[in-house]
């Protein structure tokens, strides 16, 4: 065997171990918690999160009440614009 080949096999041997004892280890399991989506949020952060889901529902519904009330005011006002002699008449 040449010594000159013999150098870049332990090269690649030795990346390879320490690349496997890299990932078994704290920071391949990190790796893998986020793959997952399982990342560990700062609980601080995750009810900040929760609090802000929370508020836009209550946007969301604000906004679908409101949709509501503008066409009830609409039909005041068309009401209000119709002349009385109309309204008598009774729908055509």
């Amino acid at each position: 065997m040449n010594p000159n080949d013999v150098a870049p096999t332990i090269a690649a041997m030795t990346f390879f171990v320490s690349m496997v004892l890299i990932f078994r280890g704290a920071i391949g399991k990190a790796i893998a918690r986020r793959i997952e989506g399982k990342a560990g949020l700062d609980p601080a952060l995750s009810e900040r999160i929760e609090e802000l889901e929370h508020r836009l529902a209550e946007m969301e519904q604000d906004r679908i009440r409101m949709g509501e009330l503008e066409e009830r005011l609409d039909f005041a006002e068309r009401m209000l614009a119709t002349p009385p002699e109309r309204l008598k008449e009774g729908p055509r």
